[in-house]
């Protein structure tokens, strides 16, 4: 599908609108609208996509032929886990403070793990046609399993009309991946114009804290753990999977747009479509070590800001808890920002104080959640493709 080195291209539109943000805003931001588009699209099929391909996938599903999705669900938990951790240790050696503000912004988030699993199995139950029209994809997977497993014993016209349906949104998905050069474009330059990298100055300690433990997971820990399931080098796989998915998410900022990229850069690699027709929504839902880092960072930024110590044993707990918080965040733009009340309240943080926290983080959200986006999407692709070609050579995926 991809002809031309689609990843150029965006690097070319990229280049080109920094160059016309600089000259002129104005401009810039009338173009904008094309950034807009492109991720009101990708975000539109998304859902049916989701529901196709799963619906379809197992219906189709031939006995004693195996989808491996448990692994993947294994290293998705884990990898998160692991990329909170990360975030704790940099923080703990590399301990930064906040200034902080009264702020009058209201914001609604969870008040404890309690209420994350009450919205889970809310999200599950939800209406079929509610959860496709709010891109409820924990909704749309539950309804998609469920309505496979069952059409698994359907005629085969019906079947028929399952992978006709399949093939047909996948073609829409082809078009769409088609204009990603220039959407990302319109984005880019919307971006620019809008704030440019000034405002994110006051804040450059705590961006590259994050940043940092976003590239350690991303160029260390990742690696690690796909070099333990394939026992070669992971380098190749993981700078492809950054390459084609992990720019595309950088720029939407949102890992459920990013699953029609990430469906087709399986689809490059071979994998089996049995696999990641499943494990790909899945992650975009579960797997959030980007968001992880994100709600560990600015935990530990507050503790310091407000003069808490913390020990060991604490610090594993908001780990824990930072990945389970993360498995929960909307796959949209921001969505783990709104659970960091969460980790506050550990340390006995009051709400007013973790709500100016989340307000520093939407402040550096320009670049903080397109970097968490890009580190939770490719991860997808990353661990899809470790446990497909681990059973291709004959290996244990875990």
């Amino acid at each position: 599908m991809v002809n031309g080195n689609i990843v150029v291209q965006i690097i070319i539109g990229i280049v080109l609108a920094v160059f016309i943000a600089s000259i002129s805003s104005k401009f810039a931001m009338s173009i904008s609208f094309l950034g807009t588009i492109f991720v009101s699209a990708l975000k539109a099929v998304a859902p049916i996509l989701v529901f196709i391909l799963v619906t379809s996938s197992l219906a189709n599903h031939k006995q004693g032929v195996k989808t491996n999705i448990k692994p993947i669900i294994i290293l998705y938990i884990v990898a998160t886990v692991f990329a909170a951790i990360t975030a704790v240790l940099v923080s703990y050696f590399f301990p930064i403070e906040l200034v902080l503000n009264v702020s009058n912004a209201k914001v609604s988030s969870p008040e404890g793990v309690t209420e994350i699993f009450n919205n889970l199995l809310l999200s599950i139950v939800d209406n079929p046609v509610h959860a496709l029209v709010t891109a409820n994809f924990i909704g749309i997977l539950a309804w998609a399993v469920a309505l496979g497993i069952i059409l698994k014993h359907a005629s085969q016209s019906t079947k028929n009309i399952l992978n006709d349906l399949s093939a047909a949104i996948t073609k829409i998905v082809h078009i769409i991946i088609r204009f990603a050069p220039l959407g990302i474009f319109g984005l880019v330059a919307g971006t620019f114009a809008k704030t440019g990298f000034i405002a994110l100055l006051g804040y450059s300690q705590l961006l590259i804290l994050l940043i940092s433990c976003m590239l350690i997971v991303a160029l260390v820990v990742n690696p690690a753990i796909v070099f333990y399931i394939l026992r070669s080098n992971p380098y190749p796989l993981v700078f492809q999977c950054l390459r084609e998915s992990g720019v595309t998410a950088f720029f939407t900022r949102s890992s459920a747009a990013n699953i029609p990229v990430n469906m087709e850069l399986c689809k490059k690699l071979n994998l089996n479509e049995d696999t990641y027709s499943v494990s790909i929504p899945l992650g975009a839902t579960i797997n959030m070590g980007g968001a992880a880092i994100t709600i560990s960072v600015l935990t530990l930024a507050a503790v310091n800001t407000m003069d808490i110590k913390f020990n060991i044993p604490s610090a594993i707990l908001l780990s824990i808890v930072a990945a389970i918080s993360a498995c929960g965040a909307s796959g949209v733009a921001g969505g783990s920002l709104l659970l960091i009340p969460l980790g506050c309240s550990l340390f006995g943080i009051s709400n007013d104080v973790a709500m100016q926290v989340v307000a520093v983080g939407f402040i550096i959200g320009v670049v903080q959640d397109s970097a968490e986006t890009g580190l939770n999407s490719s991860t997808d692709v990353l661990f899809t493709a470790a446990v497909c070609l681990s059973r291709y050579t004959n290996k244990s995926a875990v």
